[in-house]
């Protein structure tokens, strides 16, 4: 099965060395996506708000590849703040409560301290 680089446009992509997604056969894998303002380009400071920014960033990509956040199948929170787990909540749950994908939840720094939170997700077709 043919592997498809997905591009967000981002001019870290090729000097990284990454792809926002990776489809191969029924899967997509959507690189660790964080909150970013799509309009400003700059981080706003609720946390709350960087997940959806995140989240919305990821359901687009998702679409684009021919997916859907129903194949979801796996998600990985990074939060640089314990506290913030609370905080991210209703994103999570508007985002992924009927759909409850594997999750893990981690606390660690980002490369940016404006950064609050970056997330990850797994989809499945099949």
């Amino acid at each position: 099965m043919m592997r498809q680089n997905i591009s967000g446009g981002s001019p870290y992509e090729p000097k990284l060395g990454y792809s926002r997604a990776v489809v191969q056969g029924g899967w997509c894998f959507v690189a660790g996506t964080t909150g970013v303002d799509p309009e400003t380009k700059a981080f706003p400071d609720s946390v709350l708000d960087q997940a959806r920014n995140a989240l919305a960033t990821i359901k687009s990509v998702l679409e684009g590849a021919g997916f859907g956040l129903n194949d979801v199948v796996r998600a990985n929170y990074i939060i640089t703040d314990g506290a913030y787990m609370e905080e991210i909540i209703p994103a999570l749950s508007e985002t992924f409560g009927e759909i409850r994908p594997a999750a893990t939840m981690i606390i660690a720094g980002l490369v940016n301290p404006a950064m609050k939170i970056e997330i990850e997700v797994t989809a499945f077709k099949g």
